[in-house]
C-alpha cells in the first residue's frame, strides 16, 4: 500500500520562489524592445523635453562637463607647481586640492550657463511656438550677455555673440551627426 505522504507529493509541487528565473530561456532575456516603452498616448506625442527636463538636462550636463574640464585643468596646475623637495604625499595632496577647487568652480559656472539657457531656450519656445534652430541660436546669444552683464555691455556683448555662434555651431554640428553618422 502507497505511503499517503508520497500521493501528496506527486499532487502537488513545492514552492520554489525563484522558479520562474530558472525556466526563462536564454533569448527572452536580452530580447528587448526597441521603441520606447510610453505609459501614456499624450507622452507619445510629445516631440521635445518639457522646460523642467530641459533645465534639469542643461543644467546637468554643464556641471559635469564643466566638473571634468575644471578638475583635469586644476591636475595639471597641481603638478606643475609642484616643488623639488616635495614628498609623494604633499605632491598628490597638492593635485587634489587644486583638481577640485577648481573643477568645483568650473562646474558650478557651466551648470549656471546651462541654467541660463535652458530657461531662455524654453521660454522662446513657449513665446514663439516653434522649435527651431533659431531658439537655440537666440537663447545662446542671451545666455553669453546675461551671464557677463555684470562686467559691463562690452563685454556682454562680446559674450553675447560667442553664445550665439556657439550655440549654432552646436546646433549645425548636431544636425551634421544625425545626417551624416550612421547610429
Amino acid at each position: 500500500m502507497a505511503d499517503p505522504a508520497d500521493q501528496r507529493e506527486q499532487k502537488y509541487r513545492q514552492y520554489h520562489p525563484y522558479q520562474s528565473i530558472y525556466d526563462v530561456p536564454i533569448n527572452n532575456l536580452y530580447n528587448l524592445p526597441t521603441s520606447p516603452e510610453i505609459l501614456f498616448d499624450e507622452e507619445a506625442a510629445k516631440t521635445r523635453r518639457s522646460w523642467g527636463e530641459n533645465i534639469q538636462y542643461y543644467t546637468g550636463s554643464g556641471y559635469l562637463a564643466g566638473s571634468i574640464l575644471g578638475g583635469a585643468k586644476g591636475s595639471l596646475e597641481g603638478l606643475r607647481a609642484a616643488e623639488a623637495g616635495d614628498t609623494f604625499k604633499l605632491r598628490l595632496n597638492r593635485v587634489l586640492n587644486s583638481g577640485g577647487q577648481v573643477g568645483r568652480r568650473f562646474g558650478n559656472s557651466f551648470g549656471v550657463v546651462g541654467l541660463i539657457f535652458a530657461g531662455l531656450e524654453s521660454g522662446l519656445y513657449h513665446y514663439r511656438d516653434t522649435d527651431d534652430v533659431l531658439n537655440s541660436v537666440l537663447a545662446g546669444l542671451g545666455t553669453g550677455a546675461l551671464y557677463r552683464a555684470a562686467k559691463g555691455p562690452r563685454s556682454a556683448a562680446i559674450a553675447g555673440a560667442v553664445g550665439g555662434i556657439t550655440a549654432a555651431m552646436a546646433v549645425a554640428g548636431k544636425h551634421a551627426v544625425k545626417r551624416y553618422v550612421p547610429i
